[in-house]
């Protein structure tokens, strides 16, 4: 006994000190939970929405807003990794919520975080699955000719095709052992940083022609126009929702901290390492996209070759096209940002299915006996994988009737995912010092002021994601997202008040007493 305890692994040992006993295979080491984390977070993840920002306020805007937002997410993920070392489990967020509010506010607390981080991380399938559907898209219109060569441009029903059996097929790869999800990750690190290199370096190199470093770093327009939008502050903070976006996602080293080795130690060290990869790999990327440039108004054209639909495709196809006579250039650089989306998609599964997981083990869903099962044999909640596929499936239903469903989708999940970070943030902001014990990993007297901010910038990111986008407001480009949260948001705190306030108590220890942890 006395020789197990002494090579028990930190990070469960820690696990079992907060009430919860070792069930999923811990095997994960740093590089594979590294790899796992920043596929979440993706290089190429704000390409969808790379044309928007671009038009809202021009090239300077985008670029030196990109820096802007990375200097507050380091707050955000600081704050985000000493939490992490002191608790880590998979149920991250909501778990560390419940401790941190204390006795009183921590199953509020708890149940709030629990929700908003489930709905993020689920609706974050859908947005995945939306921009690889789309990169598919471009991918096959290039390959056949472009939209003035016949290509073949895929219908809305087509589209929708694409995006659920994107779905579905991480859904599959989910099922099987973690191991072989690990191997995959492993792969995506290399395919995003390696890929995100050449695109970088090479594209602008291809561009027969470019822009000036001037126009690139200090050229600002807006278009209302175009965007309907004329309040120049309006329009900034509008570009600046790409960086805002792109730059969240690393609390996926949280989930899988039951399953990694010294997770106490190594979640921090994948938080933190994924921030500042993707910060500096994703800001060249949009560096060199806008480099490339030829002509800003023909990229928005529904006449041109990608039909106007997609911004960096379009600069991607005047690059190689403009040296070479033809787009096979293109469609090797768009399948690698198409690679780029799928392997941040199977990692979105795999986090969103830890934490419904987490919160079923915690009776704070519907039906959680099912959703917290485990499979015996390959050691993963295939149950909770399944629920969060056929929910992002849903989501892309309207595909069909609204031109909305990207922007609303981003919104959802970003209000969900990084709201969800506000809850533990804030509870330990103003909890007492002497309450909180810290990991491997602790801030000492920079930890208050440091959580201050990153709430704050919490609150910031959240309420701009709910402003609409184009103006004048109509069905086909209305944001629902602010009624869609609001909606949920409304369900889920009047179950609290009616019902859950009085059996929810929280994460529930599943360790006996007979085990020797009370």
């Amino acid at each position: 006994m006395d020789q197990q305890v002494l090579e028990m692994d930190s990070g469960e040992k820690r696990l079992n000190e907060l009430g919860y006993k070792q069930e999923l295979r811990r095997e994960m080491t740093l590089f594979k939970t590294l790899a796992i984390t920043f596929s979440c977070m993706s290089v190429f993840t704000g390409t969808p929405l790379y044309g928007q920002s671009l038009g809202y306020a021009g090239p300077a805007t985008l670029i030196w807003g990109w820096v802007v937002v990375t200097f507050f997410t380091w707050f955000v993920g600081i704050a985000m990794a000493e939490i992490c070392s002191s608790f880590p489990t998979t149920g991250s967020l909501y778990f560390w919520a419940a401790h941190l509010a204390g006795p009183r506010w921590g199953p509020f607390a708890s149940w709030c975080c629990a929700w908003l981080e489930a709905i993020g991380l689920i609706s974050a399938i859908g947005a995945q699955a939306f921009s690889g559907s789309q990169t598919l898209q471009m991918i096959i219109l290039i390959a056949t000719g472009n939209n003035k060569g016949g290509g073949y441009f895929a219908s809305k029903g087509v589209f929708l095709c694409m995006y659920l059996g994107l779905i579905i097929i991480w859904a599959i790869l989910n099922t099987f052992a973690l191991r072989v999800i690990a191997i995959l990750n492993i792969i995506s690190i290399w395919w995003q940083v390696l890929g995100g290199v050449v695109v970088i370096i090479m594209l602008p190199l291809v561009a027969t022609s470019t822009q000036t470093a001037s126009y690139v770093f200090t050229h600002f327009e807006t278009s209302p126009e175009s965007t309907g939008i004329s309040s120049i502050p309006y329009a900034v903070i509008l570009s600046v929702l790409l960086s805002n976006y792109c730059l969240y996602g690393y609390d996926a080293a949280a989930h899988l901290t039951e399953e990694t080795k010294g997770a106490d130690r190594t979640g921090p060290i994948a938080i933190l390492s994924s921030i500042g990869i993707v910060s500096v790999v994703s800001w060249a990327y949009y560096v060199a996209l806008t480099f490339s440039i030829r002509d800003l108004d023909y990229l928005y054209s529904p006449n041109n070759e990608t039909a106007g639909v997609s911004v960096p495709a379009q600069i991607i196809y005047d690059a190689f096209h403009g040296r070479y006579q033809n787009s096979t250039g293109a469609v090797v650089f768009l399948c690698i940002i198409w690679g780029s989306f799928f392997f941040c998609g199977l990692s979105v599964v795999t986090s969103a299915a830890r934490v419904v997981y987490a919160i079923s083990r915690d009776k704070c869903i519907p039906f959680s006996p099912i959703w917290r099962k485990v499979n015996p044999r390959n050691k993963v909640p295939t149950n909770a994988v399944w629920l969060c596929a056929t929910i992002g499936m849903l989501l892309g239903l309207p595909i069909l009737k609204l031109e909305a469903v990207f922007t609303a989708i981003v919104s959802i999940s970003t209000i969900g995912w990084v709201g969800g970070y506000a809850v533990p943030i804030f509870a330990r902001l103003v909890m007492a010092e002497e309450n909180f014990k810290p990991g491997p990993f602790y801030l000492g007297r920079a930890s208050r002021p440091v959580c201050l901010v990153a709430f704050l910038w919490i609150c910031y990111t959240c309420s701009v994601f709910l402003l609409p986008v184009t103006y004048p407001l109509r069905w086909k480009n209305f944001n629902y997202a602010p009624v869609a949260v609001g909606v949920a948001l409304a369900l889920v705190m009047f179950w609290w008040a009616v019902d859950a306030r009085k059996w929810f108590k929280g994460p529930v220890r599943n360790i006996d007493e007979q085990n020797g942890n009370k």
